[in-house]
Order: C-alpha cells, then sequence, then structure tokens
C-alpha cells in the first residue's frame, strides 16, 4: 500500500522500493497521528477504523501497520476489544520527532510570544523584561 493521488492507500508491488518508502511514510504518519491526538487530548488509544478515518486510509492497511508498529515496540495493544493500540515511551519520542519536524516552520512561537532563541533566556537577562513581553519581567 502506498497513499494514492486521492489521498488514499493503494498497492504497490510486493519487494518494491516504492513498498519501503511506504512503509516509511506509514510509519511516521501514525506515530505523529497518535503523539498529536494524545497531545491534543483527543485519544489515548485508537483502533485502526478510527486511525483510518483520520488518516483517510484503508483500516485493513492502518491495521497491518499498527501490528508492525507494535512488533517494532513503538505501539502497544490495550487490552480491550476491538484491538486498540497506544504509543509506547520509545514511540512517543519518535513520533515527536517525527511531528517536529514536519511541522517545525509551523509550531514556531507566534507573534509577540518568546522563543527559544530569545535573549530573555539568556541566565545573565533572567531579571529583565523581554522584549516580546515588556509587562513581565523575567526570573522575577
Amino acid at each position: 500500500m502506498i497513499a494514492g493521488r486521492n489521498g488514499r492507500a493503494e498497492a504497490v508491488p510486493a519487494g518494491s522500493g516504492a513498498e519501503a518508502l511506504n512503509e516509511l511514510f506509514w510509519r511516521s504518519e501514525i506515530l505523529q497521528a497518535l503523539y498529536w491526538m494524545r497531545g491534543e487530548g483527543i485519544a489515548a488509544d485508537v483502533d485502526a477504523s478510527q486511525l483510518a478515518r483520520f488518516l483517510a486510509a484503508e483500516p485493513a492497511m492502518v491495521a497491518v501497520q499498527l501490528e508492525r508498529l507494535a512488533a517494532g515496540g513503538l505501539v502497544v495493544a490495550a487490552d480491550r476489544s476491538p484491538r486498540r493500540f497506544l504509543l509506547t515511551e520509545r514511540g512517543s519520542e519518535e513520533g515527536a520527532r517525527s511531528f517536529d519536524d514536519e511541522f517545525a516552520s509551523m509550531t514556531r512561537a507566534g507573534h509577540g510570544e518568546c522563543g527559544p532563541g530569545c535573549w530573555c533566556q539568556d541566565p545573565r537577562h533572567h531579571a529583565d523584561a523581554c522584549p516580546n513581553r515588556p509587562e513581565a519581567a523575567r526570573g522575577a
């Protein structure tokens, strides 16, 4: 299976380079989705059909991918029916890294927010007002 032009999963020839890329694609997509869904409080665990709707993919393909992620220690099956999956610590780390790689340009500090590179993060300026937030002196 591979992501098709219409957004649905499509079959690819077994043993092809496209199949390997497809595996990487779905691994990343699923881990990112689980990481985001948990972080936003949408769901801590999901079943294949729920995740398939979210990803606009075929439930059978998502179920196969979830089983592969479980075999790799990135997700674990919850003891419920239908079979539900949640991130392991390692899966959460991978999902966070992948999510950050994918969305870094969209998750920067907004206008008026202090970012990680702001000079006010320097300990020498801990008591100075940040130019992004002059109403609040840091470290006070």
